[in-house]
């Protein structure tokens, strides 16, 4: 899943936030050096990765990525599923978007300054450039990936991804409709955070 998402799946406190993120920037990083509450978010991160990697909804639409960028498809997917996210809002929770995205954007900025060097810089650019606002669109979809495939090291065909996602919209979305649900349910059972 992508930002949003592990957002979504945390706890609303700024520890909580800060370590549902930090499994994107793990790399490098002594997470000895972090407080117990933050461990615990990023536990956290790590069981909502393992039950989607492994859910057979998200495994039928990664299949449904052209072969040839079949590999980029989790990536594509996940950005898609925090659009899909925002799209459906209102059945997951009773709070509001806005809420939610000013209360979880000042919770990581007051984790700005213990955060990652590389996180720093993604996150803050985050809330700058508000990516919800963004994801909330279909064309931000595409511009999220787009950046996302000119940051690849490699010459890759990942801004394609879009044209899989455009072609497979309503499967997408009818797969991420039954796997979400499953999702909450199964982090509000075993996530680390609420055991």
């Amino acid at each position: 899943m992508n930002y949003l998402a592990h957002l979504f799946l945390a706890r609303p406190t700024a520890d909580s936030q800060f370590g549902n993120l930090l499994g994107d920037f793990r790399r490098g990083v002594d997470i000895k050096e972090f407080g117990q509450a933050v461990r615990l978010g990023l536990k956290n991160h790590y069981e909502v990765d393992r039950f989607t990697d492994s859910h057979t909804s998200v495994l039928a639409a990664k299949a449904l990525f052209h072969k040839s960028r079949r590999r980029f498809a989790p990536v594509a997917l996940d950005i898609y599923f925090d659009h899909l996210l925002i799209k459906h809002w209102a059945s997951f929770t009773t709070q509001g978007f806005d809420e939610f995205r000013e209360q979880s954007f000042a919770l990581l900025e007051q984790r700005l300054p213990t955060m990652p060097r590389t996180m720093q810089h993604s996150v803050g650019h985050m809330i700058t450039h508000d990516w919800f606002e963004d994801y909330a669109k279909e064309e931000g979809i595409a511009k999220a990936i787009t950046v996302v495939a000119k940051r690849i090291r490699f010459p890759n065909t990942f801004h394609l991804a879009v044209d899989d996602i455009n072609a497979n919209r309503d499967e997408i979305e009818a797969r991420f409709l039954t796997f979400f649900p499953e999702l909450i349910t199964h982090i509000k059972i075993n996530g680390p955070e609420n055991i």
